[in-house]
């Protein structure tokens, strides 16, 4: 796949404009948007689409799109948001690289051809930070999410161990 437009993204050979990326998968601005917002999320390794993937590459691919389409609809205030993945010609699919569209939805807005112009490098800047704060807005809350259960846990634990504990 050293022709993929995707794996040389993801080699860094071609320019993108990134929102989010851990060790096995790459989320970014597609450059000829259906809407404000609009995030490719794809696997860092070469798989040409879902049914050449395996269960590990899908499960990341997931909980990436999870996490970037939840960025989405919080920074562009969207109503919800569509998740497109096409596999192979016959099934819509242009780019050899398995891909999950994100794209935020607003109520009564119709996206834009696939096939419209490429947006101005500044304003997809523009988006990504937007997705990328809020998705680090969700990191922080989660993270504050999981300090707390972990406080009640031990609250908890002492507060049984107090109860159960023999009185001398």
């Amino acid at each position: 796949m050293s022709n993929c437009v995707f794996c040389r993204i993801v080699a860094g050979q071609i320019p993108s404009t990134r929102v989010y990326e851990d060790e096995h998968t790459l989320a970014f601005m597609d450059i000829v948007p259906r809407c404000e917002g609009h995030v490719l999320v794809i696997p860092k390794g070469p798989v040409r689409n879902v049914l050449d993937a395996s269960p590990g590459q899908l499960a990341a691919c997931m909980k990436t799109v999870q996490k970037v389409a939840g960025a989405a609809v919080k920074a562009f205030d969207a109503d919800g948001f569509t998740l497109l993945q096409a596999n192979e010609a016959a099934g819509g699919q242009v780019v050899f690289h398995l891909h999950f569209h994100v794209i935020p939805r607003l109520e009564g807005v119709a996206l834009k051809p696939h096939t419209g112009g490429m947006e101005k490098p500044e304003i997809l800047a523009a988006n990504a930070e937007k997705v990328s704060r809020a998705a680090g807005e969700q990191a922080t809350a989660a993270a504050q999410l999981a300090r707390s259960a972990v406080q009640m846990r031990a609250a908890n634990a002492r507060t049984t161990s107090a109860i159960t504990e023999p009185k001398s």
